[in-house]
Order: C-alpha cells, then structure tokens, then sequence
C-alpha cells in the first residue's frame, strides 16, 4: 500500500481475501468460489443479492435483500464468522415503529448498514406511496427501530456516511421515479436529527455515452464511502441502456472530504461488469451491482459485496491505494 495514503477505519486483518490471480492486471477481481451465496439458501428464497455487510462483534452481520417464492421484497438479518459463509435468518426482519404509518411494511430492498458512533444505520429503498429511502438503527442486529423516511417517494441508494459531516448525518441518494427513471443524478444530502433533511447538493450526473458510456442512463451511490486522506472514495454503480436492454456496471469515484458534494475524480472505465455465467444470466441478466465493502485501513485491502443478475451475492476484491490510482488515471473529470 502506499504509506502516504492513510484509510480511516480499524484494522481487519482477518477479512475475507483472496490474492490477486496470477499475470492478472485487474484492480478489482473476483472472488474465485463466486457466489458466496445461492440464491435459495432459504428455503423460501427466490433469490439473495444486493445487501449490505459490516463487521460485527468477532465476525460479520448483515442486512439481506431476501425475494422470497411470492417474489415479495424481504430483508433478512444474518451472521458470518469469515464474512464468506452465512447464517441467514429464515423470518424477515421486522422494525420496530413508535408511528404506524412508517412502521406499515409495504416492501423494502437493496439495504445499506453504516457504523456511526454508537450503533449501526439500516437504510433501504422502502415502500411508502412508491419507493424512498428508510431509516432504522440497532445495536444488536436483533432489535431494529425504525424512524423517518428520509425523503419523499421517489428515490433510491440511500446511503450514509460514516460520520458526521458539518455536524450533521449525512446521505447520497439517487432521486428518481416509480419505474426505471430516465434520469438518474446523484445528490447529496444533511441532517440535525436523522428526521429533517435538507441542504441539498448535487454530487454528479449520469457521463455522457461518448465519454463512458456503461454510466450513461443513470448511476446510484453503492457501499458506504471510505474516508481516505486523497478524498472519500465511493464505489457507485452505473447503467447502460443497450440494444438488449440495462447493464448494471460498477466504478469509482472521489469526493471531497469537506464537501463531499464536490468530485474530484471519477472513473471512466469501470471496474467490474457483468461477464460471468453468474453475472450474465439470472432473474435480470446482465447486473453487478454493490451494495457493501469491508477495508483494512492498514494494508488498503477492500472486500467488495456485490449482486450478480439480481440473483445471487458474490465478491470482489482489490487495494484502496490501486483503486484511487487507476480513478485519478482514468477520471473524466
């Protein structure tokens, strides 16, 4: 790694990796047992993709996009001892609610779990008059309350930031529409209290096609940023509208670290798309979409979780340092 980029966050010496495979120049691979989950590890699952992992306790917990055999949108909590082989709970999860309006389950999916101070943040794309983005917290991935919505239907990848930005919580969601919007803009957005959002700021739009044209139709925020001292580094997919329909593609980019609304760099070319059986052939065919990352801030290795055909959960790996390299090389800023 390189000794002048220092990377916030504990050390994890035990995350899962797997080294890069020999006379590979990738600098981001995959996982060589992927998936790491099938899609019917449940017995009532249709389909485990697009969810989020952090470390918790000795191991790992998540939170789990679970579509069960009535292809209803469930999530599911569960447990890893190597962040590789999970134990995950057949019951879905259910938030606890002081307001019935909130608290009334429509459907919930693509989750997001941030660590901020004292306790871990679930956000998801939640049902309410369309979709928009939840919000709940828990300490023990057993209890889970449930507060505001964050914004109003419709929007989607809500997700936060590891601390405190300007004093307040802070989130990137992709506004959108009911269906497969045409637009699809970044936005960054502030908090006093996790109920009332504003100072809304614009972070990036989808590229133009000449430019890079797997994030041309729209492009969403994808695991929790990393703090670094070159910028918070974000993971965000971005989607082609090809001859035979969407391609779900992920890159990098590079935010200010006190406005974080500013890019400084983003990757033209991407990082991972779809090019494995996995990846290519599922319930929706042609998608890697990320959804969480575990990082070691002492050597820059980053374990990346992502969905493969909105179907099954694989992984990925790669070095802070490499990726911040090749965003900075390749950016079309």
């Amino acid at each position: 790694m390189n000794n002048k980029l220092k990377i916030a966050g504990a050390p994890m010496k035990d995350m899962p990796w797997q080294a890069r495979p020999e006379g590979s120049k990738e600098v981001v691979w995959r996982y060589a047992n992927n998936p790491i989950i099938p899609r019917n590890l449940l017995p009532t699952s249709n389909s485990i993709f697009n969810s989020a992992v952090v470390p918790f306790g000795s191991g790992y917990a998540g939170v789990f996009r679970c579509d069960d055999t009535n292809r209803r949108m469930r999530l599911h909590v569960g447990f890893s001892d190597n962040g590789i082989d999970w134990k995950i709970e057949e019951q879905p999860l259910k938030f606890e609610c002081n307001d019935p309006e909130i608290g009334e389950w429509v459907y919930g999916y693509d989750p997001r779990v941030c660590f901020i101070e004292d306790r871990y943040y679930v956000t998801w794309c939640n049902g309410y008059h369309g979709p928009t983005i939840g919000v709940a917290y828990t300490f023990d991935f057993k209890t889970f309350h449930q507060l505001e919505n964050a914004f109003l239907p419709f929007n989607r990848n809500g997700v936060m930031f590891p601390k405190k930005i300007n004093g307040n919580f802070a989130m990137l969601s992709r506004p959108s529409d009911n269906g497969h919007t045409p637009f699809g803009d970044i936005f960054y957005s502030e908090s006093p209290d996790l109920e009332y959002w504003g100072r809304h700021r614009h972070v990036m739009s989808p590229a133009p096609f000449e430019d890079s044209a797997w994030q041309c139709t729209k492009i969403g925020a994808g695991p929790i940023p990393i703090e670094t001292s070159e910028g918070w580094l974000l993971i965000y997919h971005g989607v082609l509208n090809s001859c035979n329909g969407f391609v779900y593609a992920f890159g990098s980019a590079l935010l200010d670290l006190e406005q974080p609304w500013k890019v400084k760099y983003r990757s033209g070319p991407y990082l991972i798309t779809p090019q494995t059986t996995y990846e290519c052939m599922g319930d929706v065919p042609n998608v890697t979409f990320p959804c969480a990352a575990i990082h070691d801030s002492e050597t820059g290795r980053i374990a990346i979780y992502y969905g493969c055909a909105d179907t099954v959960t694989s992984l990925a790996f790669g070095y802070i340092d490499e990726i911040i390299e090749f965003t900075k090389a390749n950016s079309i800023i």
